[in-house]
């Protein structure tokens, strides 16, 4: 893939939006980032929760649909659980997702995020629908 950045923006353009920008896309992982910004934080400049569930949720949907039996047209979110273990005042989050299972009706994602330092900051579990054609 020549520019993954563009793949992810051109696939969700929320991901645009908020800047998030791909480091390597690959069926067996996904590593997207987010660099932390006044804008996405709460009061006393923490990340929002929510800008990071959707890196996490974009990092996820890559690898899912990277991982679509053939003859699939997509896949849809159906679950997610997100343990949130630590807060975000600077730098950048590095989201890294793997398949844990790969069916024909449904593909299962984990994905772990990272401060700048290491430090695990959150863990999600995501099940995502395989989208068939409609016959007919």
């Amino acid at each position: 893939m020549e520019d993954p950045t563009a793949y992810v923006h051109q696939s969700m353009a929320l991901t645009e939006t908020l800047g998030v920008r791909a480091e390597s896309i690959d069926p067996g992982e996904v590593r997207l980032q987010l660099d932390w910004a006044p804008h996405l934080c709460t009061i006393g400049g923490v990340l929002h929760g929510g800008a990071i569930m959707t890196l996490a949720d974009s990092a996820g949907a890559v690898c899912a649909f990277l991982n679509l039996p053939d003859g699939a047209q997509g896949t849809s979110t159906i679950e997610s659980k997100t343990n949130f273990l630590g807060a975000v005042k600077e730098g950048t989050v590095s989201a890294v997702s793997t398949p844990l299972h790969a069916g024909r009706t449904t593909i299962v994602v984990e994905t772990s995020l990272y401060a700048d330092d290491e430090r695990l900051i959150a863990k999600v579990t995501q099940t995502q629908s395989v989208l068939w054609p409609r016959a007919g």
